[in-house]
């Protein structure tokens, strides 16, 4: 039951990759707009969409519980729910410059999901309840649709701002490009260590004084708490981290920021331009105001799922599990801090009449916020929330 999952998560992976060139296709008829090329993409979008879903129904099958108790279900998932999203989306407005961009982010999350451990684990005792499903997937439902507004926005600023000289806009917006191409060559250095089979184990003492083993895959450039290196001939740690940190997790964003400057700069040596310029000629036939729409609408609808998934039920079961509704774990902090962001947005929408370029700064700036908790928290900082 479990390879015949990943099976249909490799097809979905696949048809999202295909979609994607159909939806570049389309820039060459009419954005704005069905066409053949869209309509072959979104056709296979949906096919991918199908065998993702089959994909979860498998593994929840196998496991016993939803699928998302981990990084690499939770992450994968969310990759779907961003494909579903963009589907309700694509429907809504026919606008085929979105697909471009929405699916090789789909594809970057999937990808990224995939260095993390696939094996289908017990739960633990507090995570044995229907308010896993409940809490998690509503929670990845509303950061979805969030991330939709994050698309738009993107496009909005590659659109508009002027690519000709070098300014503080011209360089944001190419970081938020380099933080996606990090993602990218981090996927590549960590699969091609998993496939050289390298590991390195320390003994180590955790936040409890209790010694444990923790194993890497990549050299270990920071080491575990008072860790002693077991593993012959492998890479001695450069610097020990203390027990509240999770040195193997920390090492990995290490790794990321490096293979991702080293992509960054083949890259670069390519196109001998800024990303951002090369994307610019792709997206000058889209719509504008409709794109601020399409992001505000995005936020509208996202937030209040993101409220009842990332906050409400999340209190909810705490109450449940650790007898108290809020902890200050770094998890729940960061999620209130991602709510209180998108509560300003659409103050700043209603009231200050915050529009285009602006909206299409916040929106970028809303998911930086997302994937600084789903990546950062998640792998450095130790919580109630570190599962994975």
């Amino acid at each position: 039951m479990y390879e015949l999952s990943s099976n249909f998560l490799f097809i979905a992976f696949i048809c999202y990759i295909v979609a994607t060139f159909f939806f570049g296709g389309s820039l060459k008829t009419n954005d704005n707009g069905p066409n053949r090329w869209g309509t072959i993409g979104i056709t296979v979008t949906l096919i991918g969409f199908l065998s993702q879903i089959t994909y979860f129904i498998l593994r929840w099958i196998a496991a016993g519980h939803a699928p998302v108790s981990n990084l690499f279900e939770f992450i994968t998932f969310f990759g779907m729910m961003l494909i579903f999203a963009f589907i309700m989306i694509y429907f809504m407005y026919r606008l085929n410059i979105i697909g471009l961009f929405a699916l090789p982010l789909s594809i970057i999350i999937i990808a990224y999901a995939s260095v993390f451990p696939h094996e289908i684990k017990p739960l633990v005792p507090s995570l044995k309840s229907y308010w896993l499903h409940i809490h998690v997937t509503t929670a990845a439902l509303g950061e979805a649709i969030l991330a939709i507004s994050f698309i738009t926005g993107l496009i909005y600023l590659i659109k508009n701002i002027d690519q000709k000289v070098s300014t503080k806009k011209t360089f944001w917006l190419e970081a938020v490009l380099y933080f996606l191409v990090t993602v990218v060559g981090f996927v590549v250095i960590s699969t091609a260590f998993t496939a050289s089979g390298y590991e390195a184990k320390y003994n180590w003492i955790n936040k409890d004084k209790v010694q444990e083993e923790m194993v890497y895959n990549l050299p270990s450039l920071v080491g575990p708490h008072k860790g002693e290196l077991t593993t012959k001939d492998r890479f001695e740690a450069l610097a020990e981290m203390p027990a509240m940190v999770n040195a193997k997790k920390l090492n990995t964003v290490i790794w990321s920021v490096f293979a991702g400057a080293a992509l960054y700069a083949i890259i670069r040596l390519i196109l001998r331009k800024r990303i951002g310029a090369f994307l610019q000629p792709f997206v000058q036939k889209v719509d504008s105001e409709l794109l601020d729409e399409i992001g505000y609408r995005a936020v509208a609808i996202g937030f209040p799922v993101f409220t009842l998934g990332g906050l409400i039920f999340a209190m909810i079961w705490a109450q449940i599990a650790w007898t108290k509704f809020w902890s200050w774990d770094p998890k729940e902090d960061w999620a209130l801090i991602t709510w209180l962001f998108y509560a300003v947005f659409l103050h700043l929408r209603f009231k200050r009449n915050w529009q285009g370029e602006k909206s299409a700064w916040l929106a970028v700036l809303g998911f930086a916020i997302i994937m600084f908790n789903l990546i950062a928290v998640n792998l450095i900082i130790a919580g109630l929330h570190s599962y994975a």
